[in-house]
């Protein structure tokens, strides 16, 4: 009996010793021996596993040092594979392991340039046999306590872009704890890593294989997005100079039913993005965050709480093309493959039926709902953005900065509206800024839009083509209300006021103003689809010149430039009703023109000014009469009044206005006196009365002319003129007090194509001038002289029409004689001399010329400038540039190429001395100065002497070639009423 215990005794630590021999020793080298060889076999590169260890007891087996590669270079690799199998695994019908743990693993993964993958190359491996998945079958049951990861790290290599792409994450640490592939199992796991440039990864969740199921919360912290721009640059060819990216975001993926993924408390930062268009600068973006954001890829909505960014800076262009440069950076759209073979065709079709019939008996899916995206609130400020376009012919600049963007409770899919603001700098004086609400469902919005100092030379490119003017300046100014209410069709009605300052168009042809205002005010403004109404429009200052050319045209009939395509004149318009159009009422302050008929000889030229009055209501939809009442000054002493009514879209349905003119001086008129009566008009004034009532078409007028003093001047060949004799006529239309009265009512049809108004009045003043010179004949009152004390002429400086204290005083003593002889009259003769006034006259106009360049210049920077290029001081340092420009101009030459020897002062010397001596026998300057010291004595003897302006007469001026003294004086003569 005692020997079989022994004997059991000893088979027990026999079996023991055997077992642990086994388990502990024999069973581990096994195992490497067999890995090795396997390793051997199947590896492409050099493989080995250094040691196994497996103990019997604890079923803990641990493998170390495993190397796949090069022996400096592993591609795989790991210091310690330990794992601790339980013995319940043999009742529990699943394999369960209490720890897990992978130390110091590393993986080298790398695409070469045809996108091949090294781990897949590293061994060769038998093809197996292929077989039909199992529907139902289940995973392997598997139960791990505790899964870690414990140092270790990966290396990622793309050769695929043309720049590769290479990141290392280091120090990946893991810990996952209940991992199983049994139903509603879930484990928790925890997740560090460290990547290129500082970049770091926290990943933190719950995690269920059966089904697969998983929530927590993963963050990134300073990724470079340099890493993985070669992959953007492969599609943009953008340059990235540096930009890091932060975000975290909570989640959870539920596929057990279908693809749930959520993700909440979303945030991402964006710093220190730079991104340059080969060698041009595109973007730069200091800083953009997101928070609170959230995601439900199921139910396709997006949602963020609040978007902050500061100091973006971008630059865009619009190409010569008509392309923005943006979108040419976009890839192309790939084309369409080629049409196949016929030996391809056959089997195409084989498919392409087989296609058919899988798709009709496939379940028909619902339509995807499209993306929502809520936006809380979005604030964006300090940005600058630099546009360009390059279409027309003069490239346009436009900088918006600092722009500021705020937008609250945006919905993409919501029927009520978001909260929109923004603000901007225009191009440095300027300012916009948008406030309202904006509804995507259907589109709409109410937005009030203000706008301060917007230089309208920004659409000098745009309009210059089109229209053949030059837009000097212009501010423009509005508070404007907008409201949209639908696109299909279009729904658009503003309201508010709008004004425009320093306007100054010049005519391209002749380089001469053309329109200009102060300011242009307009109130009240209601704009709704096919309608306009205007409150009011006020008009301070405005002033326009209208020109009759040599060829009878005059300058606002040739400025619209045809374009390609646009139709012929003549051309039937379009059936579509105009616009109703409602203005108020039009005032006008200070206004002025001039007016200049250059198919005369010599060529004629009037100013009006001081115009003020107002225009009623106009309106295109009612036949409304508009009222007019505007008074003005021609030549600074005439005054001109326009009272009555018209219709304006249908003045031959109605009109009455009478027109009066008051004191005009008729030595303006000696150009069509010449023209018409072959003789100039050597002094007179005139009034004139016009008064015209159309009814119906029906003209009923009244011309009233009254010429108070005329007398002729030498006569003037002319192929226009009366075959009359002129002098004794109006020497005979003369009353007794040497005035001329006439009265010609015209009337007739305007609707008879063959009535004209011009012609009948002619014939009719030239029927009366033919029964004058059939009378008798008249006498006019002869000189009467005046005190001979040396009064008769006045004496100016040299260039100057100044009155001096011994002028003044001489023309004191002359207006008290004046005072004492009431019947005497006084003639003033212009007059001026080529040599005492020619050289300081040329020097003032050099000093204009230097302000209206230097004006123009700061015209076209966009400066805010005086009322009058007068006004602006020249620095003595820009006058030798503009002297340059003002020789070759004004002389139409180069200056001689020996000059550009000379220094620079002695070559500014010569360039001034002959740009005076050009100057200094002007007649048109002479003839001005000589008009201004007649104007002055005249203006002095009126305004400060108080005598009656209708006692003095401005008679044609004179120039001499030399006065023979130092001063020109101004003969002044005496006439009678």
């Amino acid at each position: 009996m005692r020997l079989r215990k022994k004997t059991l005794f000893v088979s027990l630590l026999t079996a023991l010793f055997a077992y642990t021999l086994i388990g502990a020793l024999l069973l581990p080298a096994i195992i490497l021996h067999v890995a090795n060889q396997q390793l051997n076999r199947f590896a492409t590169v050099p493989a080995k596993l250094e040691r196994v260890e497996f103990n019997p007891f604890s079923f803990e087996a641990t493998l170390w040092n495993l190397h796949i590669g090069a022996p400096d270079v592993p591609q795989i690799a790991f210091r310690r594979a330990y794992a601790n199998l339980q013995l319940d695994s043999l009742w529990h019908g699943a394999l369960h392991l209490s720890d897990v743990e992978l130390e110091r693993a590393y993986v080298d993964a790398r695409l070469d340039a045809e996108g091949r993958l090294n781990l897949l190359q590293l061994f060769d491996l038998p093809a197996s046999e292929p077989r039909e998945p199992d529907p139902n079958a289940q995973p392997f049951p598997v139960l791990v306590d505790r899964i870690a990861l414990i140092s270790n790290s990966a290396n990622f290599q793309d050769l695929r872009p043309s720049e590769a792409v290479e990141f290392a994450y280091d120090a990946i640490s893991l810990e996952l704890h209940n991992l199983s592939t049994l139903p509603d199992n879930q484990g928790n796991l925890r997740l560090t890593a460290s990547g290129p440039y500082g970049a770091t990864l926290d990943w933190d969740g719950r995690l269920s294989l059966s089904p697969l199921r998983a929530s927590g919360r993963i963050s990134l912290h300073a990724a470079e997005l340099q890493t993985v721009w070669p992959y953007v640059h492969e599609r943009l060819p953008l340059l990235l100079q540096s930009g890091a990216i932060s975000a975290s975001t909570d989640y959870h993926i539920d596929l057990s039913e279908r693809t749930d993924v959520r993700l909440n408390n979303a945030r991402l930062n964006l710093d220190s993005l730079i991104i340059d268009n080969n060698d041009k600068p595109l973007l730069r973006v200091p800083s953009l965050s997101i928070n609170d954001g959230s995601l439900d890829l199921a139910s396709r909505q997006a949602r963020l709480g609040s978007i902050q960014s500061q100091g973006l800076e971008a630059w865009a262009a619009r190409l010569e093309n008509g392309q923005i440069d943006l979108l040419a950076l976009l890839p192309k759209p790939p084309t369409e493959d080629a049409p196949s073979t016929d030996q391809d065709a056959a089997p195409a079709a084989s498919a392409s039926t087989e296609d058919a019939e899988t798709e009709a008996t496939r379940p028909q899916q619902a339509p995807q709902p499209t993306w929502q995206l809520q936006v809380a609130q979005a604030d964006l400020s300090g940005y600058q953005l630099h546009l360009q376009d390059r279409l027309p012919d003069t490239d346009v600049n436009l900088e918006l900065a600092p722009l500021s963007i705020s937008i609250s409770d945006f919905d993409s899919a919501a029927s009520t509206p978001f909260r929109l603001q923004l603000q901007t700098g225009v191009n440095g004086d300027g300012n916009l800024s948008a406030a309202g609400e904006v509804n995507l469902r259907p589109l709409s919005a109410s937005l009030d839009i203000a706008s301060r100092d917007i230089n309208l030379q920004l659409a000098r490119a745009y309009v210059e083509p089109l229209v053949d003017i030059q837009l000097r300046s212009g501010l423009m100014d509005g508070d404007l209300k907008l409201q949209l209410r639908g696109t299909s069709p279009l729904d658009l009605a503003i309201t508010g006021e709008a004004s425009v300052s320093q306007l100054h168009v010049v005519d391209s042809d002749r380089k001469r103003d053309l329109l200009k205002w102060q300011q242009l005010q307009v109130t009240g403004i209601n704009y709704r689809g096919e309608s306009l109404s205007i409150e009011r429009i006020s008009l301070q200052r405005p002033y326009v010149r209208f020109i009759v050319n040599e060829n009878l045209t005059t300058n606002f009939s040739d400025l619209i430039v045809k374009q390609p395509g646009q139709p012929e004149p003549g051309t039937p318009a379009s059936d579509k009703p105009p616009m109703a159009l409602r203005i108020g009422g039009i005032d006008i302050h200070d206004g002025s023109a001039n007016f200049a008929d250059f198919s005369l000889t010599p060529n004629f030229a009037t100013a009006m000014g001081q115009l003020n009055g107002q225009i009623s209501t106009i309106d295109n939809q009612r036949p409304l009469v508009a009222n007019v009442d505007i008074s003005g000054r021609v030549d600074r002493y005439a005054p001109v009044t326009i009272k009555g009514g018209l219709t304006p879209f249908d003045p031959l349905n109605s009109l009455d206005i009478a027109t009066r003119f008051r004191n005009v001086e008729l030595t303006t008129l000696t150009p069509y006196s010449g023209k018409f009566a072959g003789y100039r008009i050597r002094k007179g004034r005139m009034n004139l009365d016009l008064e015209y009532r159309i009814q119906q078409g029906q003209l009923n007028a009244q011309n009233k002319l009254l010429l108070e003093g005329l007398q002729l001047g030498e006569k003037v060949d002319s192929p226009d003129a009366v075959d009359l004799p002129v002098r004794l006529a109006v020497a005979l239309l003369k009353d007794t007090n040497g005035n001329i009265d006439l009265s010609i009512p015209v009337s007739g049809d305007l609707n008879n194509p063959e009535f004209s108004v011009m012609p009948l009045v002619w014939q009719t003043l030239r029927n009366l001038l033919l029964r004058a010179t059939q009378a008798p004949f008249k006498f006019i009152a002869g000189l009467v002289s005046g005190d001979q004390a040396d009064i008769s002429q006045i004496s100016f400086a040299a260039g100057s029409a100044e009155l001096d204290g011994t002028a003044q005083s001489a023309l004191d003593t002359l207006a008290q004689a004046l005072q004492e002889r009431p019947a005497l009259i006084l003639e003033v003769q212009g007059r001026s001399a080529i040599e005492q006034d020619g050289p300081p006259l040329a020097a003032e106009r050099l000093e204009t010329e230097y302000q209206r360049l230097q004006y123009q210049i700061l015209q076209n920077s966009g400066k805010k400038l005086p009322a009058d290029p007068s006004e602006l001081v020249v620095e003595e340092e820009d006058k030798p540039i503009l002297l340059e420009a003002i020789y070759r101009t004004q002389l139409k030459q180069q200056p001689p190429t020996d000059w550009a020897e000379l220094e620079p002062e002695e070559r500014t010397t010569r360039l001034r001395q002959a740009v005076l001596t050009h100057w200094r026998a002007s007649q048109l300057m002479l003839r001005r100065l000589a008009q201004l010291r007649a104007s002055n004595i005249k203006g002095y003897l009126t305004e400060r002497a108080g005598m009656q302006a209708e006692r003095v007469f401005q008679i044609d001026v004179s120039i001499t070639g030399d006065s023979g003294e130092e001063n020109v004086s101004v003969p002044m003569l005496l006439d009678s009423n």
